[in-house]
């Protein structure tokens, strides 16, 4: 009786493990005729970059200068990239590879604030891991160096952390530091590995601990912005620009922590950084099933308005990619418990948040900036991008 109830236990495991391969099969499939789809509209497109979808009738990506200013000017270089590893098409390759060379000129670009990192990872990091060809390797990483140390101008040793956005100090009345910039701290420690200089590793280390240190709260919530005093250091105050309230948890600020501090323990091994990157992301999950029907969060977890509040596709692609890693690094129980939020991630988006036949995008319903009214149920590059990056990841795992 115990062989043959092995034996079915067995075949209801491959089954379900088949089942969900062709799940992950079947969102490589639709997402690769989505950028092919956008593909088309950028053959004739030397200087913008694809940025949001606003109305569903809509058949073309709206764009955005290929700028310093523009943050997501990398995320549909970075697009093709993870596309082309995940099918393997020449077309594809011949797309990232153009359109990467578009990116490079920001290695000789003055520094405009630290989206810079968004903007070479996304795009040229990926290329040289991703590129087969060992010249595009090189030149990418000739261009990265010379990014990398673009940024480390933006670090102020007497607060320990990178100005976020210099165009603001007067603003916030001092060195202002937003949650999105643990993102970039990867271009620097991949800086660090490539180089042997160990200054690189240093300022991302001293931002990532002053950041743990000043913001958050005791729950492991995070605050938007951090303001300190440019000469003394001293931690002034904490406030949002992106989310509800200074006292609120915007969903996708919570993503940009739990996905920095993954990155943070990859490249150090840290264990101060592996435990933080589970306490910021049992924080996100406590939230997400306290206010959500589904895995994918309101815009803000604190908006009065919930259920009717806007959604964040960009916030749970963020977080499923990033569990994708976390889970490799943590104790067996917590793995099978990032696992499988990640895998509810993948269910619910493909099954309710894909954008259908006509729409360029992979994805509806994210929210950019709803404080600005900007961006708010829309299809935004970056939910794509994360998604593609969580797909790649899951068919590296071989459900």
């Amino acid at each position: 009786m115990k062989k043959y109830s092995f034996i079915f236990l067995t075949f209801v495991l491959l089954f379900a493990s088949c089942a969900k391969q062709s799940e992950l099969d079947k969102a490589i499939a639709y997402s690769d005729a989505k950028i092919h789809l956008t593909m088309a509209q950028m053959e004739s497109v030397s200087d913008s970059m694809p940025r949001n979808v606003l109305d569903l009738a809509q058949t073309t990506w709206n764009l955005r200068a290929n700028v310093p200013q523009e943050w997501c000017g990398g995320f549909w270089d970075g697009c093709l990239w993870y596309d082309y590893a995940l099918t393997g098409k020449e077309e594809v390759l011949n797309a990232a590879k153009e359109t990467g060379n578009q990116m490079r000129y920001l290695a000789t670009a003055p520094v405009f604030d630290h989206d810079l990192g968004f903007l070479v990872i996304t795009s040229l990091l990926n290329g040289y891991r991703l590129s087969p060809d060992a010249d595009t390797r090189a030149i990418y990483k000739e261009a990265l160096l010379a990014c990398a140390d673009s940024l480390c101008t933006l670090f102020n040793p007497a607060v320990g952390t990178l100005l976020s956005w210099p165009r603001h100090v007067k603003d916030y009345g001092g060195h202002n530091t937003i949650m999105d910039n643990m993102i970039n701290l990867e271009l620097l420690l991949w800086a660090a590995e490539e180089t042997g200089n160990k200054a690189y590793y240093d300022i991302a280390v001293s931002h990532a601990d002053t950041t743990m240190a000043y913001h958050f709260r005791e729950d492991g919530t995070s605050y938007h912005v951090a303001v300190y005093d440019p000469v003394s250091g001293k931690h002034l105050y904490n406030c949002t620009h992106q989310g509800l309230a200074d006292s609120s948890v915007w969903a996708r600020g919570q993503s940009w922590a739990i996905y920095g501090y993954t990155t943070m323990y990859r490249y150090t091994q840290e264990p101060r950084f592996l435990a933080f990157a589970e306490k910021v992301t049992d924080a996100y999950l406590g939230l997400l099933n306290e206010t959500s029907e589904d895995y994918v969060p309101y815009w803000d977890f604190c908006d009065p308005r919930i259920p009717d509040a806007p959604k964040d596709a960009s916030a749970a692609c963020v977080v499923m990619s990033a569990l994708l890693e976390l889970q490799r690094y943590v104790a067996p129980d917590k793995a099978a418990e990032y696992k499988a939020a990640a895998e509810h991630m993948f269910a619910d988006l493909t099954a309710h948040y894909e954008s259908g036949a006509q729409c360029p995008a992979i994805l509806l319903h994210s929210t950019g900036h709803h404080p600005a009214g900007s961006e708010i149920d829309a299809a935004i590059i970056y939910a794509d991008y994360y998604f593609l990056e969580a797909l790649y990841r899951f068919n590296s795992m071989k459900l």
